[in-house]
């Protein structure tokens, strides 16, 4: 897509999220940066809405901010609490919140103008927070197309 000479890029922003796959909630954050200090933000965030004694599995690509030695300290700090489970190399498209960051990027930021990195924070966060507010579960389908003889 051409832009004209008007367009200004202000720079991007890091989504973290995840979606409960019982309720439907998307947790999330956006962030500046994606460093290891932002995801053992998440990471508290999550550890700090779910009750005590629940595991709290997390599917996740590999990152370097997802395996470091911050996040593993972290981990440490609360045992037992979280499960990380890794998408192999190249991957990540078999992780449900891809999919849902491409249905948020067509739905939300597709053709959009904004003045401030802020007004963007803004549009994302709005659209988050009315995910949240009537959320809906994730439901798998699989079906297999018998082939004809």
């Amino acid at each position: 897509m051409q832009r004209d000479h008007e367009y200004k890029r202000l720079g991007t922003l890091s989504v973290l999220a995840g979606i409960d796959l019982v309720t439907g909630h998307v947790h999330h954050s956006v962030c500046e940066r994606h460093r290891s200090a932002e995801f053992v933000d998440f990471l508290k965030g999550l550890n700090a809405y779910y009750p005590v004694g629940t595991e709290i599995e997390i599917i996740l690509d590999n990152h370097s901010a997802h395996r470091s030695k911050e996040t593993q300290g972290y981990l440490e700090s609360v045992p037992g609490r979280f499960k990380l489970v890794f998408t192999p190399t190249h991957g990540s498209w078999l992780n449900l919140i891809e999919s849902f960051f491409s249905k948020m990027s067509r739905a939300v930021l597709r053709h959009i103008r904004v003045c401030s990195k802020e007004e963007l924070r803004d549009r994302i966060v709005q659209y988050l927070t009315e995910l949240n507010e009537d959320p809906k579960p994730f439901h798998w389908r699989y079906g297999l197309h018998a082939a004809s003889e």
